[in-house]
């Protein structure tokens, strides 16, 4: 059976996107280009949000004392001996967030990567509150010149949630821009996370429908991860009641399938849960690769015969 994304798996998967778009597999190199966030530098808060640390996330040969071109030198070098496949590769400005200074620098930062050989476009991850119009005109003058993704944290896309977790802006304000970044024909990217305290799986599965409806192009998804020295982590030890936490890898897939059936076919998965080293790791740990929760995923789909969106239209 072929899909309405194009291809015989049953969600619309990033990879397969990018293989149809490029011709090639594309693979993403990481770099920290230095930033930080209004939630670290005293512009909202000094703590950040209760669940990051974002050392977690970042690949050993990342290095703000180094430069952009030498980070993605050794990115790729990182990368060809580990995926063979990769034929080209995307600059995938991860750490903080990437729009959080002024446009001149952004100017210095983005402009030269397009010349980095193997390089065929840019991600970058940012905030909503982190940019604005003017930014936002630049960047669609690049992806003009090469694929640009925009991805912003949603986390989530429930108020009191958000101001839980210390985030420091609104959901309406992350549609809001989102909404600016497509107009400019930038595609949008965002981010999701299943479990923050407060939210009941109820609460999860119906914000399916509300992702459905923003202009999103791809989203991640990841099951709540409490890492250490969080404020979440001593959240978690206090009141351990007030987290739907997804005990076991089984639960976790049952639950994204269903998410899946009700989401919008035409919204790219990137990822459907994450992984990070276990020295951060304070609470439940799957001990799992992602390429094998994947793999279960995938045939958990064709368990149940079932596929992304298959239940949209109905929701």
């Amino acid at each position: 059976m072929e899909y309405p994304w194009g291809h015989n798996r049953r969600f619309n998967a990033y990879p397969d996107f990018l293989k149809m778009t490029f011709g090639s597999r594309l693979q993403k190199v990481a770099i920290d280009a230095g930033f930080t966030c209004p939630n670290r530098d005293g512009t909202k808060g000094t703590e950040g949000c209760t669940f990051c640390v974002n050392d977690a996330f970042n690949p050993s040969y990342c290095d703000p004392g180094m430069s952009v071109s030498s980070q993605i030198r050794e990115g790729i070098e990182f990368h060809r001996k580990r995926y063979r496949s990769a034929a080209r590769y995307l600059a995938y400005f991860q750490a903080y967030s990437n729009t959080y200074k002024p446009l001149n620098e952004l100017k210095k930062i983005y402009t030269p990567v397009l010349e980095e050989e193997g390089i065929a476009g840019i991600v970058i991850s940012t905030r909503p509150d982190c940019i604005d119009d003017e930014k936002l005109d630049f960047f669609a003058g690049l992806a003009e010149k090469c694929y640009l993704v925009i991805e912003y944290g949603i986390e989530s896309v429930y108020n009191k949630t958000l101001q839980r977790i210390n985030r420091g802006h609104s959901f309406e304000e992350t549609v809001k821009m989102i909404e600016k970044t497509v107009s400019r024909k930038i595609p949008a990217g965002g981010h999701l996370i299943f479990g923050l305290p407060g939210e009941s799986r109820g609460q999860m599965l119906a914000s399916s429908k509300i992702v459905s409806e923003i202009q999103l192009t791809s989203i991640k998804f990841h099951q709540l991860q409490i890492l250490r020295n969080t404020f979440m982590e001593k959240e978690f030890l206090e009141h351990p009641d007030e987290f739907e936490m997804f005990l076991n890898l089984s639960e976790y897939l049952d639950f994204v399938v269903q998410y899946l059936e009700m989401l919008n076919p035409a919204i790219i998965i990137e990822r459907i849960a994450a992984e990070t080293p276990p020295r951060y790791n304070a609470g439940i740990d799957w001990n799992i690769r992602y390429d094998r929760i994947l793999q279960k995923f995938e045939h958990r789909l064709a368990e149940k015969n079932t596929w992304q969106g298959r239940f949209y239209m109905n929701t």
